[in-house]
Order: structure tokens, then sequence, then C-alpha cells
């Protein structure tokens, strides 16, 4: 089971694990990238990131934090743009796919992002649709 019900997803939260969705590609042709989000319990509340990264991956290389950041003049300690706070769960969740199009349905454990993104990369790189089919 790759995505998480929204149970399992808010337990994550709770037990202090981050949650995370591929989004996508980004960028020009000349340029192209990928977005994920990420939503990281803090101490007092929880942490929506959105994630830019520069599309230099394939089939045997699939690991997002290792990619670096599609703006060149993004710090890379700062890597990923924080888009919203919450101080529970929930709100975190819908604040994340109201920012950034995330589906309640699509949330996966940290780091199995980078499933995602091999599907992605196997897929041919769908600018249209995710690689099973969902748009």
């Amino acid at each position: 089971m790759r995505y998480l019900p929204e149970a399992f997803i808010i337990g994550a939260l709770k037990r202090g694990r981050p949650v995370e969705q591929f989004l996508g590609p980004v960028g020009a042709p000349d340029r192209l990238g990928v977005r994920y989000v990420e939503v990281r319990p803090t101490q007092a509340s929880y942490e929506v990131h959105v994630h830019t990264a520069e599309d230099v991956g394939h089939e045997r290389f699939s690991d997002l934090v290792e990619f670096p950041p599609l703006d060149a003049d993004e710090d890379e300690e700062e890597f990923g743009r924080l888009v919203a706070t919450a101080e529970d769960p929930s709100t975190a969740l819908a604040a994340a796919e109201e920012a950034t199009g995330a589906v309640r349905s699509r949330w996966v454990n940290e780091s199995m992002v980078q499933d995602e993104y091999g599907d992605f990369v196997r897929a041919g790189r769908p600018a249209d649709r995710s690689p099973d089919g969902h748009p």
C-alpha cells in the first residue's frame, strides 16, 4: 500500500513523521524541474513546505532530496519554501492541498515520494497526468 488512508496520514504526523506528495513537472522546456510537497511536524505546529528541484534523475537515481534546487539563487540550506503553518494535522493537510493542488488520496510516507518520481520517469515524464493515469 503506497498511498496512506487519512487515518494513517494523521497518525504519522501525530507521531512526528512527515508525509509527502509528488506534484509533478514544473519549469520551462530548457530547464525542467519537479515539485513535491511535505507536511512536517514541528514542536508546536505542522509546516507545509513545497520543494522545487531540477529534474536531473533517471530510473536508477530518484532521490529527490539530492537534486539541486531549480532556482539557482535558492540557498541549498533553505531548500523548500514554507507555504503554510497549522496547529493540527487536518488543517495542515487542507492548507497543503489548497496551496499546492495536492490530493488527499495521494499522500505517502516520508521518502516514498522518490518512488512516485521513479514512476513519473518510467512513464516518460508526462506533463498532464500522474503515472497511474490520474490528472
